[in-house]
């Protein structure tokens, strides 16, 4: 039997907005008031434009302000140079993309930067405005472009680490209860949910439950999970049955056409949720159904 899987809309259309995206951040570093006041006035319009007259008030500014998605700084300034500074961000903050102005032949720190990959592109003084913003806006797209093969990356390790936590339940569990609790553990945190609750089904009445997160829930109570037995298809509610919690996803754990548990996901805002998450929740539900399935024989093998 397949499940069903749900819109995103139930969900996504609570998130939706008519605000502007926001802009990138953006810092830019020259110990010239003239030249700061210049850089700010050139990309205030299309970024969020952070200004700094020293390396040591830029790094202050970072501290504070977290990652930015570029960073234009002058090489010669007083107490720290360009790259100097650039380099002490590169550890932290490895996907900014770093940008040197420069009037001087420092020929050998700026191929030593970019070589190590502290510097994106240098430009020369007096810079071409119009030559700058191509530049500053490749950068923000290399940026973007970086930021999300880091989350797929960072996705697809969530995923595989979900899976092997599963089969590795399956496979060393002694009982039911000890099979519940890691499963709600490695869902909590995949999802990063505020509470996630599994709890089994037994001749149609619910019994044995884990909870991660936030106090236990009893899923009899839920309507949400009575439908998702029903239709044997996952339920989403953008208003929970409980007011502390802003979204709520009931996930039926069905194997060969029997509801043998209920997958319980609640966050306190609303969530958007993926098509590929929802597939992975799909997958990994099957998932538990066959380690459900493996406890309960084993259970049932050692009590005979």
């Amino acid at each position: 039997m397949e499940y069903a899987i749900p819109e995103l809309e139930p969900i996504s259309r609570q998130m939706m907005s008519l605000d502007r995206p926001k802009k990138a951040k953006m810092l830019v570093v020259d110990d010239e008031p003239d030249n700061l006041d210049l850089l700010y006035r050139t990309f205030r319009r299309d970024f969020n434009v952070l200004k700094a007259e020293s390396g040591v008030h830029a790094l202050q500014l970072l501290a504070q302000e977290g990652e930015v998605a570029v960073i234009i700084s002058d090489q010669r300034m007083p107490e720290m140079k360009g790259t100097e500074f650039l380099s002490r961000t590169v550890p932290k903050f490895p996907d900014t993309m770093r940008i040197i102005l420069t009037g001087f032949t420092d020929v050998e720190d700026l191929v030593e930067a970019i070589n190590s990959g502290q510097v994106y592109k240098y430009i020369t003084k007096p810079w071409d405005p119009n030559e700058l913003k191509a530049v500053v806006q490749r950068a923000a797209e290399t940026y973007e472009l970086l930021k999300q093969r880091t989350e797929e990356l960072r996705r697809s390790q969530s995923q595989t680490a979900l899976l092997s936590s599963i089969v590795g339940v399956a496979q060393s569990a002694t009982s039911l209860e000890s099979t519940l609790e890691p499963i709600a553990i490695a869902f909590g945190e995949n999802f990063l949910t505020d509470r996630c609750v599994i709890q089994l089904i037994e001749s149609g009445t619910f019994t044995t439950k884990a909870t991660y997160g936030t106090d236990a829930l009893d899923l009899a109570d839920s309507a949400l999970a009575k439908a998702a037995i029903a239709s044997k298809t996952m339920q989403v509610a953008t208003e929970s049955e409980d007011p502390n919690f802003g979204a709520h996803l009931i996930v039926p754990v069905t194997l060969r056409g029997e509801v043998l548990a209920i997958l319980c996901l609640q966050w306190k805002q609303p969530q958007t949720l993926r098509e590929d998450e929802l597939l992975l929740l799909h997958l990994s539900a099957q998932q538990v159904a066959l380690a459900i399935t493996c406890s309960r024989s084993a259970y049932t093998a050692v009590a005979a």
